[in-house]
């Protein structure tokens, strides 16, 4: 069986993730851990831990289980108490992190719990910060306060230096592809690469390299870019073949959902220009790899992990 190692963090990763477990491959999800809103945000600040928040997002995704307990780990306390806005997946992590003392001994708690076949690794065991450096020079601290502040980001970094999970070395040694998830590209996928000790892995792996490209842009972190944009922040980190192929969606949107998000969100369709993927000499895949779920623009989770499994079988 092949393996995979992805990358990612929040909904993104959690979307391929429930596609990818219906394939006959080992699946090892590498997360970020520093998320420092909501519920997560509040828990941090409470306990002194790593963000469990995205964590628990891809745990969901993951699970073998029914309807009621997906429910159940969904669930968020309507509350004027302190237990408000709280999920049950974020409290039951933290309870075991207290438990247990590391995500090492606390994960496979609920991976047994809730039968979840492939692997998750948090990127570091250390409460740790983002801190992104705007086109004006300014510094915005938290991954919250950077996603929510719309400004144009530049570059994206770490308050201190940490010890990185030493279990997502070997996984990139052991993989057959290395997978970049879908999501917010400067708090969700480069809080990995920032880090020269991933980098230098993942460029002596064997393993392939493959990108599942935003279907919308990101105030702030990718205004106006194009798939070809999407590719050259990863050249900037991994080098110029450092990633072998993308996965982009090539079916139009509608008048209406393109408006929607425009005007709701300030999202506008990233542009799928091939002939400037050709010349960056990336592998294009493209699909109609979008959908409409609970009125939200989403990945096409089973699509999406079939041309990732057929891209796998090919190599």
């Amino acid at each position: 069986m092949k393996n995979v190692v992805i990358f990612g963090g929040g909904s993104g990763l959690s979307q391929l993730l429930k596609g990818l477990k219906l394939f006959p491959i080992n699946v090892t999800a590498v997360v970020s851990v520093a998320d420092n809103g909501r519920s997560t945000g509040a828990l941090r600040k409470e306990f002194d831990i790593p963000a469990v928040g995205d964590i628990t997002k891809v745990m969901t995704a993951m699970a073998n289980t029914d309807k009621d307990n997906t429910e159940l780990l969904n669930y968020r306390f309507k509350t004027n108490s302190s237990l408000d806005n709280h999920s049950i997946k974020n409290l039951l992590l933290t309870a075991l992190l207290d438990i247990k003392g590391d995500f090492a001994h606390a994960i496979p708690v609920l991976c047994r719990l809730f039968d979840i076949q492939g692997t998750i690794l948090p990127l570091t065991d250390e409460p740790v910060d983002l801190i992104g450096k705007t086109n004006k020079g300014e510094y915005i601290i938290g991954e919250s306060q950077i996603t929510e502040s719309g400004c144009k980001i530049e570059e994206i970094f770490y308050d201190k230096k940490f010890k990185i999970n030493p279990d997502i070395f070997k996984a990139i040694e052991k993989a057959d592809l290395i997978i970049f998830s879908c999501g917010s590209l400067y708090t969700s996928i480069l809080p990995h690469l920032v880090l020269p000790q991933i980098q230098e892995a993942i460029n002596s792996s064997k393993a392939k390299t493959l990108y599942v490209c935003n279907l919308v842009t990101q105030p702030g972190e990718t205004d106006e870019y194009k798939v070809s944009d999407h590719i050259k922040v990863f050249q900037k980190y991994l080098g110029e073949a450092g990633l072998d192929a993308v996965i982009a969606n090539n079916a139009k949107m509608s008048a209406y959902l393109v408006k929607k998000y425009a005007s709701e969100e300030q999202k506008d369709p990233v542009m799928l220009d091939a002939k400037q993927i050709e010349k960056l000499k990336v592998k294009l895949i493209s699909d109609k790899i979008y959908k409409i779920e609970d009125n939200v623009l989403r990945h096409d989770t089973l699509k999406t992990a079939y041309l990732i499994f057929s891209y796998l079988m090919e190599e």
